[in-house]
């Protein structure tokens, strides 16, 4: 086949200008070569048959003498389909090796299970260059996946058993779990890994791009708040909504760790103002940054305030006129208690009788107290303290609705609070950090355990239905052992217990005891329309003999009367028996 120089000439041309046409019009360009698809190899299939179908029609329109013009056509699309193929495939291995010649010290990491999410993360962590985790493939608990392969990745299927010899033959580090949930159902699994030193992460969800086509996504290592082994408690927004949209809303010790979450979660509602009151000046400061920062359509007000104080709240009420009130504001730590028995009577119970008497002065439409597992058998005076809060609120109550008030009286009653200020998790964070040893105060205690943000929503769930004078308990799920607790967090934080940081025993506080329940012994409990709230059947008092014990209580406590408070106290509450106190020398 001889052909002219010309001809060559020309037929190239005309090749090399309907290939860019038909490459332009098909966007074969744009594609990033080391992330092709099907999608991008069909691109420069028809790219490429569109230019050698042009090509073929110009011959044969200038009759070339091309012999077997059509076998040439052909032949020239499938040459250059495969160089075009090959060129991207040499690229996409010379990147990976480059990737992994310059990140040798990324993790080998195991992605937890073969869902969507898992799925995608796999496929991000891998190409992407800034992140220091190199995806080895996938772990299942599905013995059928086992020996299979997702998009290149293969699937191990592991138990308990063979964990430990897998994990360390092919060098991993690093399991991660896609997602909260499965978190939750891995315990003993995670458990495993933090005992050989394999790190544990968990992905939060993928939250899309920035401006600048980055996606917002980072690992952050497995908490304690995670274990807990229950699904999120979940509200009905609506309704609570519905209450507290443009209303006036006060909340009392609104800086503390349950106030400022009611704070950030009445925002949301779109209130008509919040009244911020907190006797403490700079974490009242703070929350008024953070609310200004999140929330800048929001209208609220910080008062520096005390709930002792009647002329300050007298003043509140006049000039605002709330209509909801959230009462968090108390005297919460045992041991200080115990050593101040006066203070918390007049925190807890004058301050808890002062808003309550002007929530009926203002007529406001919901009081809403927030209250603790520690006032049912109190061992303690903080406990009783809250208990004789309890009483008076109901009593109150009682009585102002047989008078016709339309005041709703609610009390919320729940245990501990992750990461409260002063709690155990923070206290046990830091020992970890200082090297330990971490202290507990006996083996055998145990404790209910709940978020901040679940106990809130709780709180706004139950004072949305709640009825006048009941006491609602929270379902907090299983108690959980603190020197579990302890083990547990230590771990997480890549140690061995008792090895590399040391647990110690330090014996039970002044007024603490092994195990807190939700409800009296005497009571029971009534069912709500939330599965995790119910009602408890308390006993009644009558409000002339709470209020006047309560006066008493009160003078005798300006007056830093401390066995006759202790005394009047255990009189009002018979249940109340001092545990590890001086106190217990008052018990019948």
């Amino acid at each position: 086949m001889d052909i002219p120089s010309s001809t060559q000439l020309l037929a190239g041309i005309v090749f090399i200008l309907s290939t860019s046409i038909s490459f332009y019009i098909f966007k074969s360009y744009r594609g990033l070569i080391r992330h092709s698809n099907l999608v991008e190899i069909w691109r420069i299939f028809v790219s490429l048959l569109l230019s050698c179908t042009l090509l073929y029609l110009f011959i044969e329109l200038f009759r070339y003498t091309i012999y077997f013009r059509y076998f040439f056509v052909q032949n020239l699309f499938l040459i250059c389909v495969i160089l075009l193929l090959f060129m991207r495939y040499c690229i996409v291995i010379i990147y990976n090796y480059s990737v992994n010649y310059t990140t040798n010290v990324r993790n080998k990491s195991l992605i937890y299970e073969i869902n969507m999410h898992s799925i995608t993360l796999a496929q991000w962590l891998n190409n992407s260059v800034s992140n220091q985790y190199r995806v080895e493939g996938f772990v299942s608990r599905n013995k059928s996946a086992r020996k299979t392969r997702i998009q290149g990745f293969p699937i191990y299927y592991l138990n308990l058993d063979n964990l430990d010899w897998f994990l360390r033959k092919n060098g991993i580090n690093i399991i991660i779990f896609p997602d909260y949930n499965s978190v939750r159902n891995e315990q003993p699994f995670i458990s495993k890994c933090v005992e050989m030193g394999i790190k544990v992460l968990v992905s939060p969800p993928f939250e899309g791009l920035d401006s600048n086509n980055k996606l917002h996504f980072q690992m952050k290592p497995i908490v304690f708040e995670d274990l807990l082994g229950r699904e999120e408690i979940m509200i009905n927004m609506d309704k609570i909504g519905q209450q507290t949209r443009d209303k006036i809303i006060l909340i009392t010790g609104a800086a503390g760790s349950i106030g400022s979450e009611l704070v950030l979660q009445l925002a949301q509602f779109k209130p008509k103002l919040l009244l911020l009151f907190d006797m403490a000046e700079t974490p009242l400061h703070n929350l008024r940054l953070e609310v200004e920062r999140n929330y800048p359509g929001l209208k609220f007000v910080p008062i520096i305030g005390d709930v002792r104080s009647e002329n300050r709240l007298d003043f509140v009420f006049g000039k605002y006129h709330p209509q909801i009130i959230y009462h968090a504001a108390a005297y919460k730590h045992v041991p200080l208690m115990e050593e101040n028995p006066c203070e918390a009577v007049l925190v807890n119970v004058l301050g808890t009788m002062n808003l309550s008497n002007f929530a009926i002065r203002y007529n406001v439409d919901s009081f809403v107290m927030i209250s603790t597992d520690k006032a049912v058998n109190p061992t303690n005076v903080m406990g009783a303290s809250k208990r004789i809060a309890e009483i008076y609120v109901q009593s109150l109550a009682k009585k102002s609705e047989k008078k016709g008030s339309k005041v709703s009286f609610v009390t919320t009653r729940f245990g501990n609070v992750l990461g409260s200020n002063g709690s155990v998790i923070p206290h046990f964070k830091e020992q970890i950090e200082k090297g330990g040893p971490v202290t507990v105060t006996h083996p055998d205690i145990i404790r209910y355990f709940m978020t901040i943000p679940e106990a809130c929503r709780l709180v706004l769930e139950a004072a949305s239905f709640g009825h006048t004078g009941e006491i609602y308990v929270f379902d907090m799920g299983s108690p959980v052992k603190i020197v579990d607790l302890a083990k547990r967090m230590i771990e997480l934080a890549g140690f061995v217990p008792n090895k590399d940081i040391k647990i110690e025993f330090i014996g039970l506080r002044p007024g603490e005891k092994l195990f807190e329940e939700l409800l009296n012994d005497k009571e029971t409990t009534i069912p709500t329309q939330h599965g995790k709230i119910k009602i408890a059947n308390v006993r009644l008092y009558e409000f002339e003999k709470v209020l006047s014990a309560v006066q008493v209580m009160i003078d005798l406590s300006n007056k830093v009367e401390i066995k006759s408070v202790v005394k009047l106290m255990k009189k009002l509450v018979p249940e109340f028996k001092s545990e590890n106190s001086p106190y217990s020398e008052f018990d019948d």
